[in-house]
């Protein structure tokens, strides 16, 4: 059985499809699967995954592209699968998908979707109302024949050793950016913490991508250790798996650290709700305020003046959180 796997949505949101598609491996002889650009680099991280599509989908992203037909021929052209799992947010619909799919000669598909399908999905799944995002993948992929065969926690291949960059010792990684601003701690809050930790006694390494360099710079300052754009996806997994506790906010990197099994401070902005887009299958601190007036408006910017939800959060609270979990990992 040759099986395809789509989840056309951000790093975080394919790293939180691991065990799904573990659980599509387990049963085919061959996985593909299709992201976005931005879900590229998580997807070549995937245990199970043989070959990796990349496409953007006029449907989804911060900025869609406009709808292209030869690009959507091109792309159903290269698809080879009889069996499909689509694998959505609580808020998307695997429709169109299914449609590119069924255009491309997939067989057998199965999504979560609460609108009619018509003759686009063999298996129409209902999600439970408030599953965590990596369960309710779990729970689909299982509705469609492949029931999970391991844990279900979140995985990476294997990371390559980084303590060139990390030096020697244990230290706590502080991301403060994001790819949503709504998501983020202040960079002023950030920095304090930074100072806090390393007055606490940890040695604290700053990361962020190459776009983030002056952010992590000014976080980082004199006490902290920056790391900024000097981590691709497979250095800041290797980075975030020898640290002892990873700060940050609802992002990426706080799915690629439990990924890793490294336990998590989470500095989570509740425009999304916690219970399904929190930190999964390790230890962990929630940080911020979940009843917040911004609370599950998926907002990008924050609405609110002041950005409550994550600027009540204090330094003091951060390095209260990860002496807690850096107690109990002791």
């Amino acid at each position: 059985m040759r099986a395809l796997v789509a989840r056309l949505d951000s790093f975080g949101d394919v790293l939180l499809a691991g065990p799904a598609v573990r659980a599509v491996a387990a049963r085919a002889d061959h996985v593909t699967l299709l992201c976005g650009p931005r879900g590229a680099p998580a997807a070549r991280l995937l245990p199970g995954v043989d070959e990796v599509l990349v496409w953007e989908a006029p449907w989804g992203g911060f900025r869609p592209p406009p709808v292209d037909r030869a690009e959507i021929d091109a792309l159903a052209d290269r698809i080879d699968a009889d069996t499909g799992l689509i694998l959505t947010s609580f808020h998307q619909s695997p429709l169109p998908t299914a449609l590119l799919l069924r255009l491309a000669g997939v067989r057998r598909l199965a999504a979560d979707s609460e609108d009619y399908p018509g003759s686009l999905l063999d298996v129409r799944h209902h999600r439970a109302p408030h599953a965590h995002e990596a369960e309710a993948a779990l729970d689909l992929a299982e509705a469609a024949g492949f029931p999970r065969p391991d844990d279900g926690r979140l995985r990476v291949r294997r990371p390559p050793d980084t303590t060139a960059l990390t030096g020697p010792g244990r230290y706590v990684v502080l991301h403060p950016g994001a790819a949503v601003p709504a998501r983020a701690w202040s960079p002023g809050r950030a920095a304090e913490a930074v100072r806090e930790l390393t007055a606490a006694g940890h040695r604290v390494l700053v990361t962020g991508g190459p776009d983030e360099r002056e952010l992590t710079a000014y976080v980082a300052g004199t006490h902290g250790t920056d790391l900024g754009g000097r981590t691709r996806a497979p250095e800041l997994a290797g980075v975030l798996a020898g640290a002892a506790a990873v700060v940050t906010g609802n992002t990426a990197p706080a799915h690629l650290a439990a990924a890793v099994g490294t336990p998590v401070v989470s500095l989570f902005a509740p425009v999304v709700p916690a219970e399904r887009w929190g930190p999964y299958g390790v230890p962990y601190v929630l940080l911020g305020d979940q009843a917040a007036p911004c609370a599950g408006s998926r907002a990008r910017r924050c609405p609110v003046p002041g950005h409550p939800c994550l600027d009540t959060v204090t330094a003091t609270d951060v390095t209260a959180a990860v002496g807690k979990l850096v107690g109990e990992a002791s």
